[in-house]
């Protein structure tokens, strides 16, 4: 076949790969490889951990029945070769983009996705689901999760391992090791993985000392029969996957993840198998790619950039992001608090605590994969005296939230919640929305819900969280902040204490976070109409600013909150439940946020413009309201 015509741009299915040859299937995957990175570095994307699977995802479609036989994918930050040759080619350029290509396998999108993912660890127990209503429904498909070694950190993973093992039906998990996940993977997990790695190398070299031992006569079989004996009381120590053979799974491997002849043969087998069977395939993160082979964690999910130099694409640095703000916070009252420690779940880099794990690494901890252990480990550190900064983005907090209630809240233990990520996120999609927060939060007994209008205002908060003796979350947004001045010292907030940020006599608009300086915006434009708005940075969400909400209902008739937050039991809920709990009435109270409904994917301003939380949006409402 010409490779100058290309092998990929005849692949419209499975069916299309599994006529072709191993030597015309390593060359698709250079073609793959090379689409993905034309498409990421303009789009952005999940370049990495995609790249490390090309030839894994290749080799599963080839020997299975898609779709017929199900493959689950966990998380789905390994799944760009997956849609590619599952039909999506020819709209791969709108991967990310509004109304084009999710980022992530999605029920809707396709029948080869068969379970909608984007967070860590679900893969098997979905797969355990599917394959029980398969053996309910007399079928005969195979079901195959595919599951990263960092996914493996978390407690699910091991409740489907568990389950899964003990119900004995025909089961195939793909553990997909290339020894990280966002940031490098911790735990015992990683460390076992990498004791199979060494075992492998063990065992080849005891083979070959086997087969020379034979050589020598009269000595050599006595040796062998005494080392098999004393291998059987080291079984444990030195068979690789001993783990999940416990767990009811049968061990195969570890595999070489990018030869494509030895995956193929070994998948065939495990075809064969009708049982529990964990396949470990061990595979280099940013496969094919210099810049992403050498920054696998630059490159997990990165924007746009340059391929040749593997350079972002240049943005506006002058402005800190919140996320660098918080870091740089951090390790300024720990320098000032012995007491302040630091916790994130495999998330070093992304939350910006990068900085304190190497500046003041005894009080920092990732835990993996594993927010619910992050939590209650944090809220153990919190009844001896510390003060856990536990930071985590919004969209993965809700994995924890019996543990932040029970663990934390419960007990009125002075644990911190920094929730990255918080509102819109963009091109991730409805998975990473930090949508919810406001609402599962503050009907949380003992717990400060706060937002910030600014990067500064971040700092401030900051500081008054870990000194309010109590729990406390702190959510903002993705991204940079609005170019404020940091103050050298951030002094702290008086709990629940709101700010009037501009005076007038029409309309009142309370705001909360990232919504304030829209208003603002909003109230500017409306001036030149005429229209004068009141706007009120709340900072708050619990507790509100009664005194002030109180005065607002007498003075105006009508008010506009604005919240970046779903509004079922969101902000503007609480303002109601404020007016209603203080016997106010008479006044006109318009809530703008997120409906009843997930938020897709498209750039943040995009989809604030779509919901109408927007400058513009914000304006249009008082408009109507002024209007009525």
């Amino acid at each position: 076949m010409d490779q100058k015509v290309g092998i990929l741009e005849g692949i419209n299915s499975p069916d299309d790969i599994r006529c072709l040859s191993i030597e015309e299937l390593n060359i698709l995957a250079g073609e793959i490889r090379q689409e993905m990175l034309e498409v990421v570095s303009r789009n952005g994307g999940h370049l990495a951990p995609s790249l490390g699977a090309v030839e894994l995802t290749l080799a599963v479609h080839y020997v299975f029945d898609t779709p017929e036989d199900k493959i689950i994918w966990d998380v789905g930050h390994q799944a760009y070769a997956h849609k590619i040759i599952t039909g999506r080619r020819d709209d791969f350029h709108t991967l990310r983009k509004m109304g084009g290509m999710s980022g992530f396998p999605k029920r809707g999108e396709s029948v080869y996705d068969t379970f909608g993912v984007g967070h860590s660890s679900t893969s098997i127990s979905a797969a355990s689901g599917i394959a029980e209503a398969r053996c309910l429904k007399g079928g005969h498909s195979k079901v195959i999760a595919i599951i990263g070694d960092g996914s493996m950190t978390a407690g699910m993973a091991f409740e489907g391992l568990n389950w899964s093992g003990e119900r004995n039906k025909d089961l195939i998990v793909i553990l997909n090791d290339n020894e990280m996940s966002i940031s490098p993977n911790v735990g015992a997990m990683s460390s076992y993985l990498n004791r199979i790695m060494a075992g492998q190398q063990i065992t080849k070299l005891r083979a070959k000392i086997r087969d020379f031992l034979k050589t020598v006569p009269g000595v050599g079989e006595h040796v062998i029969k005494f080392a098999r004996q004393t291998e059987e009381s080291l079984k444990a120590f030195i068979v690789p996957g001993m783990l999940f053979e416990e767990l009811g799974f049968k061990y195969i491997g570890p595999l070489e993840g990018h030869r494509l002849d030895h995956l193929i043969k070994n998948l065939r087998n495990v075809k064969a198998m009708e049982r529990p069977v964990l396949v470990h395939i061990i595979t280099k993160k940013g496969k094919g790619y210099k810049f992403a082979e050498e920054e696998p964690s630059r490159f997990h999910g990165i924007g746009s950039f340059d391929i040749a130099t593997g350079k972002t694409v240049a943005e506006d640095n002058s402005i800190p992001s919140y996320m660098k703000v918080f870091g740089r916070t951090m390790v300024q009252l720990a320098r000032e608090n012995p007491s302040i420690v630091a916790i994130t779940a495999a998330m070093t880099d992304g939350t910006g605590l990068d900085q304190f794990s190497r500046e003041i690494p005894e009080r920092f901890y990732d835990v993996g994969i594993a927010e619910q252990h992050g939590v209650t480990f944090a809220a153990g550190l919190a009844t001896e005296g510390f003060v856990p900064v536990v930071a985590i983005y919004s969209t993965f907090l809700q994995r924890a939230y019996d543990q932040v209630l029970h663990d934390v809240c419960l007990q009125n233990l002075p644990v911190v919640f920094a929730l990255d990520r918080g509102g819109i996120v963009g091109d991730d999609g409805p998975t990473h929305h930090g949508l919810f927060d406001y609402s599962y939060l503050r009907t949380i007994p003992n717990i400060v819900v706060m937002a910030p209008k600014d990067e500064n205002e971040l700092q401030r908060m900051l500081r008054t969280a870990v000194e309010c003796g109590g729990p406390a979350s702190i959510r903002y947004p993705r991204g940079s902040g609005v170019g404020v001045p940091l103050d050298q010292a951030p002094e702290s907030i008086e709990i629940g204490k709101a700010e009037i940020v501009r005076e007038g006599k029409d309309v009142a608009v309370i705001a909360i976070g990232s919504t304030v300086y829209p208003s603002l915006e909003a109230a500017q434009r409306l001036a030149n109409e005429n229209i004068q708005v009141t706007v009120v940075n709340s900072r708050f969400v619990k507790p509100l600013d009664k005194a002030l909400l109180s005065e607002l209902a007498s003075s105006f008739k009508k008010i506009i909150t604005v919240e970046e937050n779903v509004l079922m039991g969101g902000f503007g809920s609480a303002v109601l439940e404020l007016f209603e709990e203080a016997g106010i009435s008479g006044v006109t109270v318009k809530r703008l946020g997120i409906g009843d409904k997930f938020v897709e994917h498209a750039t943040q301003a995009q989809l604030r413009e779509k919901h109408g939380i927007d400058a513009e949006g914000i304006a249009n409402a008082v408009r109507k309201i002024v209007e009525a």
